[in-house]
């Protein structure tokens, strides 16, 4: 901390009401109106606290009283998610959310100089326009999560925008087992010795395994078990063949079990750049040196013809598990793209990543590097695949977007952008199939998010 003054920021407290209606739960909102923020904008009952003698649990009770009449007991006040929110002019601060299922009255407008109308709405069917800020933490609450960033930028809309939500949520630690079995560590130990730590490190929704693991002489490593003999293997033949190029960027491969599908990996430094929040100068920074990454990956091995056009096999699939999350129109937008993808011109292939996003990207402030992980969807592809979900990161803002291209030393061609696009729409389309079919609504609203991008960059 620089200087004597400490800095603060003001805490919210936040009311979802949920009850039982005919399409399923439903939860109460409020419109704002009059003098007010973001007046005209459905929002959630919420105040501030009235001064130090308050805790956040009452100021939750008096705000329910005061704004809806409805009058709640404390003991039937639950946690629901806690988000760190910055506005679009700048200022920050700490939104808890409480969800209450029980409470004494009816729900009407009490404060009509600041609220005009209030209802129950369905939670896959909110209202617009919504404050942002409201909405993250009803996405997050959605999503399980407990805790949450929404960062907005400035000349964002103070109503939510699909195409630029900034939500990103924090994951608990993983539950499940904390050492793998027997077998994985016969083979990790045959590689690098006796093992006397080991911390689940697996990603909250991906079915792959990984563990961190310390020697009896303090080297770490870490051990991964591939969720199909096919992620294996990609992982398997890119560390050995074009990974090495790229150096210290990335880990070694010490030791492969294709029976159990089994890698360890020397360790790389720094802290994953999903959900890490930066000064604007050092994103920049950090995006330049992704576009320089990149070019090293795809200039690893000389290019080659495309043995295939795009990959549109699996859309009808992956369309038919999404379409009851799409949005109005997102399905035609889908189809017509996807049928111009057969008159564009096949790209040159080169190594790719295949899952080139910032939850694979470390960051190392003390060292000033960037490092690369993860490569078992690594696959010869035209390069733009590589940009599909890192162009989430940069949406909004064309400084990062622009450092990105610095850094790889050039913009892409027409053609590139054109298979971008479609590669793009059909890994939203997968994403909201995945996520729908595995209970998982952030990557289901990402690929909504995607698509509604992607709609909005097209018109005129």
């Amino acid at each position: 901390m620089s200087g004597t003054q400490r800095h603060t920021e003001p805490l919210d407290v936040h009311l979802i009401a949920v009850r039982d209606g005919a399409a399923g739960h439903e939860v109460l909102l409020s419109r704002r109106a009059g003098n007010v923020y973001a007046a005209g904008c459905w929002h959630l009952v919420s105040g501030h606290l009235d001064g130090p003698w308050e805790d956040m649990v009452a100021a939750l009770v008096r705000e329910a009283r005061e704004e809806a009449g409805v009058v709640i007991d404390r003991a039937d006040v639950r946690a629901a998610v806690t988000v760190h929110h910055r506005a679009p002019a700048g200022g920050a601060r700490i939104g808890v959310f409480f969800v209450v299922d029980r409470w004494k009255g009816t729900p009407e407008v009490r404060e009509p100089h600041v609220c005009d109308a209030m209802g129950w709405f369905s939670f896959d069917a909110l209202p617009e326009p919504m404050v942002a800020y409201c909405r993250a933490g009803l996405d997050a609450y959605r999503a399980g999560a407990r805790m949450a960033v929404h960062f907005q930028e400035p000349g964002d809309p103070i109503a939510y925008d699909r195409s630029v939500d900034r939500l990103v949520l924090l994951h608990e630690p993983a539950t499940r087992g904390a050492v793998p079995d027997q077998a994985v560590r016969t083979f990790a130990e045959q590689a690098v010795g006796r093992i006397t730590e080991w911390t689940d490190a697996s990603w909250a929704r991906e079915e792959s395994r990984v563990w961190r693991a310390v020697g009896a002489e303090d080297g770490e490593w870490y051990v991964k078990i591939h969720q199909n003999d096919r992620f294996h293997q990609r992982e398997v033949d890119a560390l050995r063949s074009w990974v090495p190029g790229l150096g210290a960027a990335a880990p070694r491969l010490v030791a492969a079990d294709p029976t159990l599908r089994a890698v360890v990996l020397t360790a790389v430094g720094g802290r994953t750049l999903h959900g890490a929040l930066h000064p604007p100068e050092q994103q920049r920074l950090i995006f330049h040196r992704i576009g320089q990454l990149a070019a090293t990956i795809h200039h690893s091995a000389p290019p080659r013809p495309a043995a295939d056009g795009l990959p549109l096999g699996k859309l009808e699939r992956h369309l038919a598990g999404a379409l009851a999350h799409l949005a109005p129109g997102d399905e035609k937008f889908i189809r017509a793209t996807t049928e111009r993808a057969a008159g564009l011109t096949p790209l040159m292939t080169v190594p790719t990543h295949g899952d080139f996003q910032l939850r694979n990207l470390h960051w190392d402030e003390t060292a000033d590097a960037l490092y690369v992980i993860d490569f078992e969807r690594s696959e010869e592809g035209p390069a733009v695949r590589d940009f599909v979900r890192l162009s989430d990161a940069w949406h909004g803002r064309p400084d990062l977007f622009q450092a990105v291209m610095d850094g790889y030393g050039r913009r892409f061609t027409p053609d590139e952008e054109a298979h971008l696009t479609v590669l793009s729409v059909l890994d939203a389309v997968s994403g909201i199939s995945y996520g729908a079919a595995h209970g998982d609504p952030e990557l289901v609203e990402r690929g909504r998010r995607t698509l509604a991008r992607l709609r909005a960059a097209q018109r005129p």
